[in-house]
């Protein structure tokens, strides 16, 4: 009896912990990285929706709704478990730690300088009265860290740039992750090794402003590398099935790269290019780095050169000056050029922008009276695209979930599959037929043959 009890006495207690990310597919490459690294000696990772006894919120601060979400997720944690250690880290904790402190419940606080050392703040998770800050003046921090994501979904985000040196007028991004700056060659394709190794057959890369790759690079202000060098030496290394560009910059997305993807036997032809407004006077009122034409000269190239690919766009509606006619515009310009799908933004003011102080601020009804118009041309625009691959011949990566009795997947031009369930091709990519789209919107397949 005496032996159980001094064996019972020895065994380490573990703690549940769970992670969730709001916001991007940089963080939540980062998030995944940040699990990861947690030693499983002394924890238990959890997932997010289940009783734990420390959660970790990896923060957004794009839009107003990012914020409001953060204090829900607080208060539905506290819910399950009132004792819950709760962590904030990631972007809105670098810029607004002091506005967290207030919601109630939150213990910790690591702005960009803390959010990848979460380690060495886990030796006590009893709750605190107040929440603890810990942060950096973000002018003064230039460190990367190298992340990926792995075993959470069947594709991994691979982080390759950090940081912006633009300066949009509406953004609080820099103020998040500070200036521009890359991971080395060297180091992106040891982590495409690992991915690989693990099984994943998709790699997005993703970043900030991926365009920029190569600034700050081994801490250099100047470009060691370009994008289009990283690109050709990931392509030759042959060490995944495929790769992905998340999102890039039009006046950054060279002709040499648009060529390259063209011909490349691992980059897929999809194409995530922010607009952000058709409308030139609101383009310059954002700061953007490129007016209309140059964004419309970049999308017909591509669909010069690839037919078959997919066209993505941010757009932001609502922003101040933004008239009747302005808007026109930007609908107009999506609805007579080739792009495939919208993701649209609400205009939302952020402390510290200009944009905040801007005058002609447009109603909030009319923001999201625009907003869903555009949402509903974005649904137009998909479905006239996939009704023009309908008996066409595409690759479909499948995943591993099973989605109340279907099996979904992405095509490499960015359709989105489904199937009875099956799990043996999960993971799997397969040479598939279009024939039809579903009464969901999801593209329906036939002579599937896995490769």
């Amino acid at each position: 009896m005496e032996t159980k009890d001094l064996i019972f006495s020895e065994v380490k207690i573990k703690y549940k912990i769970a992670f969730h990310t709001l916001g991007c597919k940089l963080n939540f490459s980062e998030t995944s990285s940040i699990k990861r690294s947690i030693p499983d000696e002394n924890f238990i990772k959890v997932n997010f929706n289940e009783n734990a006894d420390v959660y970790v919120i990896n923060s957004c601060s794009v839009t107003e709704n990012a914020d409001n979400k953060l204090k829900d997720l607080v208060k539905k944690k506290l819910n399950i478990n009132s004792a819950a250690y709760i962590i904030v880290i990631g972007c809105y904790a670098q810029l607004k730690p002091n506005e967290i402190k207030k919601i109630d419940g939150v213990d910790l606080i690591l702005g960009a300088s803390e959010k990848f050392k979460l380690n060495n703040y886990l030796d006590n998770i009893a709750k605190k009265e107040s929440a603890s800050i810990h942060s950096c003046e973000i002018e003064y921090f230039n460190e990367y860290n190298s992340s990926f994501s792995l075993n959470d979904r069947t594709r991994s985000f691979l982080k390759i740039q950090d940081g912006c040196d633009y300066k949009c007028s509406y953004c609080t991004i820099p103020l998040a992750r500070g200036e521009s700056r890359s991971d080395s060659v060297e180091s992106i394709l040891s982590n495409v090794q690992k991915i690989s190794k693990s099984g994943v057959k998709e790699i997005v890369l993703t970043g900030v402003n991926i365009g920029d790759y190569g600034k700050g690079e081994f801490n250099n202000k100047k470009h060691k590398n370009t994008l289009i060098e990283l690109l050709k030496k990931l392509d030759k290394s042959n060490l995944i099935k495929r790769l992905r560009i998340s999102s890039i910059e039009p006046n950054l997305l060279k002709d040499n790269i648009i060529r390259f993807i063209k011909i490349s036997k691992l980059f897929v032809p999809h194409f995530h290019i922010p607009l952000q407004s058709g409308s030139d006077k609101i383009l310059k009122k954002m700061k953007r780095r490129y007016l209309s034409s140059l964004y419309f000269e970049r999308i017909n190239l591509i669909k010069e050169l690839m037919p078959n690919a997919c066209i993505g766009a941010d757009v932001i509606v609502g922003f101040p000056y933004e008239t009747e006619n302005d808007f026109n515009d930007t609908f107009n310009f999506i609805l007579n050029s080739p792009i495939d799908y919208l993701h649209v933004f609400v205009f939302s003011e952020r402390d510290n922008t200009s944009a905040n102080s801007m005058e002609n601020s447009v109603p909030i009804n009319k923001r999201n009276e625009r907003a869903k118009v555009l949402r509903n041309l974005s649904l137009r625009k998909k479905r006239a695209f996939y009704e023009s691959q309908i008996g066409k011949w595409g690759l479909v990566l499948f995943e591993d979930e099973n989605k109340k009795g279907y099996l979904n997947g992405y095509t490499e031009n960015y359709i989105k599959i489904r199937r009875p369930w099956d799990p043996s091709l999960s993971n799997k990519i397969c040479k598939v037929k279009y024939s039809k789209i579903d009464e969901d919107g999801y593209m329906r397949v036939e002579n599937l043959t896995i490769t």
